[in-house]
């Protein structure tokens, strides 16, 4: 292993890419982490995501944040790009989804999870530091009063979440040596609730991965390289990869003249989250640098079957904006979930996704309901109606709802030229439609908005483009039995190559009907299970 630069390259630093560096830098490897992302610090995170600069992410418009918006033609995905993943601007809600999603999909059958997951989510639960939500606010009050009202209070929770809150005596605000690892992480503050988190937590009480995981990874000797993007892996001898891979990587910001550096590793690790993995290996299948990778890539890409609703209250004296981010939950029926969200004070920008709440049915005729929604809002409460479409005190007003359900669904993604854009590939949605609006989520909706004074929210691209809009793209690279029915192995390992893994939200094989950060981390920690330490690995390839 010594002829390489390194033993692995991880490409990506989100839960999975994480994860793995960890462990496989735990075991004595010598790892790399690309990261196309910036490294964010409490000095350089944006107080409010008005500062779209560094809040989004699109290079080509100077745009170096950390939240991507991506609007295909059956689903507009938010994802994030940053040192530590998407859990920067994630809202580090960490829950361990039904048994059942076990027994749906590729992996069904692959292994015994009921059995082996446990042990998994536990180590994955500790490294988070989750914990639950002790910092209610007044939209998770809300929530139990919309509960109660569509009379299903018993089901009401405050959620699992990554986030230190200190001893229960002691002020929030608080800073400690490292409560969760023994002394080997960093000091930590204690939350405030200020409902900042996706935004970015500037006072270190949010359990980002650079902070545990990651963290970790560096103390022992893993190199995390940011702003570098991936664009070429290729074998460095033998086709199937057994000498190796040739890594190839660009500035991520860099416009016209894009120096291209390389090093070399006997093992490669995707963990680009589920579209940049599906993205690259397209890619990389299509230019023939990886052209084995099974023709299964790109299918069945799931969306956590999601709608994003809310109810604004124009003109309310509470701050809705107060809490963790996603701060309480129900189950309104046995397949459909919603979570209580916020935007801290001032984070109006999302506002422009949401308008009025509109019925009807799928299809360009949606338009017309929701004219006929909006005209009856600005009649029956014109002054109401007028503020709630506005974006001024948005996050202080508005419970924003995130819908999910374990019902099965997906589309398929494609590597091909668009019509509007013929000069180069890239990914494309295919497939049947997937239900931009879920009927008993909206039904809750209107409902609870009723009986608490509201008025009820929709996602604008269900009504404007007719596609539903999700934080939780996962599948692309499932895992499976054989290659003609998946691209990794039970253990990660990309078909029909050698020394190359897959971890991160492409290896989901069902709608796991929570966030699936906890899962993947789970997952990941399965994998890097697998691969025995250094030197037992070099001992048994002398053999």
């Amino acid at each position: 292993m010594d002829e390489h630069d390194y033993d692995y390259i991880i490409v990506g630093s989100g839960f999975g890419g994480s994860v793995s560096a960890y462990r496989l830098s735990e075991k004595g490897y010598k790892v790399l982490v690309v990261e196309q992302g910036r490294r964010w610090t409490p000095e350089n995170l944006p107080r409010t995501n008005w500062r779209i600069w560094n809040y989004l992410w699109m290079p080509l418009l100077a745009l170096k944040g950390f939240l991507r918006l991506r609007l295909f033609k059956h689903v507009m995905i938010l994802h994030g790009n940053a040192v530590g993943g998407g859990s920067i601007t994630y809202a580090q809600t960490l829950l361990v989804p039904p048994d059942s999603v076990w027994d749906e999909g590729n992996w069904a059958g692959l292994d015994q999870w009921q059995r082996t997951m446990p042990a998994h989510y536990a180590t994955a639960k500790r490294m988070l530091g989750v914990t639950e939500n002790k910092r209610p606010g007044p939209a998770d009050a809300r929530l139990k009063d919309m509960a109660q009202a569509a009379g299903v209070e018993d089901s009401f929770y405050y959620t699992q979440v990554g986030v230190f809150f200190g001893n229960e005596d002691d002020e929030p605000g608080q800073t400690v040596p490292d409560p969760y690892f023994g002394g080997d992480g960093p000091e930590r503050t204690s939350c405030l609730g200020c409902g900042a988190c996706m935004v970015g937590c500037r006072h270190g009480a949010k359990n980002t991965l650079d902070k545990n995981y990651l963290y970790l990874a560096e103390r022992q000797g893993a190199e995390v390289r940011a702003e570098t993007q991936v664009v070429d892996v290729r074998p460095a001898g033998a086709a199937d990869g057994a000498d190796g891979y040739v890594v190839t990587t660009v500035p991520s910001f860099a416009r016209l003249f894009r120096t291209r550096s390389t090093v070399t590793a006997r093992h490669v690790v995707f963990a680009a989250s589920s579209l940049g993995t599906q993205e690259l290996l397209f890619a990389l299948k299509d230019t023939g640098s990886l052209p084995h990778v099974s023709d299964d890539l790109g299918k069945r890409v799931r969306t956590n079957a999601e709608s994003i609703l809310g109810v604004r209250y124009p003109g309310t004296q509470q701050d809705l904006s107060r809490g963790v981010a996603i701060g309480s939950g129900i189950y309104i029926d046995k397949h459909t979930h919603i979570e209580a969200v916020r935007y801290p004070d001032g984070s109006n920008l999302m506002s422009g996704l949401f308008t009025v709440l509109t019925g009807g049915r799928s299809g360009p005729v949606r338009v017309l309901y929701w004219l006929a929604a909006m005209l009856k809002l600005l009649v029956t409460r014109p002054i109401a109606g007028l503020r709630a479409i506005l974006p001024y005190r948005w996050s202080r007003e508005t419970v924003i709802f995130l819908v999910m359900q374990t019902l099965d669904g997906h589309i398929n993604m494609r590597w091909q030229r668009p019509w509007y854009w013929p000069f180069r590939k890239t990914l494309t949605s295919h497939g049947d439609r997937i239900p931009t609006f879920i009927p008993e989520a909206n039904a809750f909706t209107e409902k609870a908005a009723k009986a608490t004074g509201g008025v009820g929210l929709s996602s604008l691209s269900e009504i404007a483009f007719n596609v539903p809009m999700t934080a939780h793209c996962m599948g692309g690279c499932a895992m499976a039995d054989s290659p003609e029915h998946g691209v990794i192995d039970a253990q990660n390992r990309v078909f029909n190559y050698q020394g190359l893994y897959v971890v991160d939200g492409s290896m989901l094989s069902a709608n796991l009907g929570v966030n699936p950060s906890l899962t993947i981390t789970a997952l990941a920690e399965r994998a890097m299970s697998f691969i025995p330490a250094k030197n037992a690995a070099t001992v048994k390839q002398a053999a």
